[in-house]
C-alpha cells in the first residue's frame, strides 16, 4: 500500500542537468579511464582464477597462492575506489580514481612487471 508522498516521490522528475551537466569533460574522461582500469583488473583477476582452476584440474604448475590473492584483492580495492569516484564530485572522485590507478599499477607491477 502507498502513501501519497510515495506516490508524489514517484511521480516527480529530477531535476534537468543534475550530474552529468556538472561533471566537466575531463571528470568525464578521468571517470571512464579509471573505470576501465578497475574493468581490466577485474577480468584479469577471473582469468588468473580461470587458469589456475585449469592447472589444478590438468595437475600443470599455475600461479601461486600470491598471485590467486593478490589478483582479486587489487580488483576488489579497485572497484570499491571507482564507486567512490562514480559517486562524488570534485577532490574525493579525483582521488578515488587515482586509488584505482595505483591499485591496478601496484598490482601490475607486484605479479607481471618483474
Amino acid at each position: 500500500m502507498s502513501s501519497p508522498d510515495t506516490e508524489e516521490l514517484a511521480t516527480t522528475p529530477l531535476p534537468v542537468g543534475t550530474d552529468e551537466a556538472k561533471t566537466p569533460a575531463r571528470g568525464r574522461f578521468w571517470r571512464g579511464l579509471t573505470g576501465s582500469l578497475a574493468a581490466g583488473m577485474v577480468v584479469l583477476a577471473v582469468c588468473v582464477l580461470a587458469i589456475a582452476g585449469i592447472c589444478l584440474f590438468t595437475g600443470s604448475p599455475g600461479p601461486g597462492p600470491l598471485l590467486l590473492i593478490g589478483h582479486p584483492v587489487a580488483a576488489v580495492v579497485a572497484l570499491l575506489a571507482q564507486r567512490v569516484a562514480d559517486g562524488r564530485n570534485g577532490r574525493v572522485a579525483g582521488f578515488a580514481g587515482l586509488g584505482v590507478v595505483v591499485s591496478v599499477t601496484a598490482a601490475l607491477s607486484l605479479f607481471w612487471w618483474n
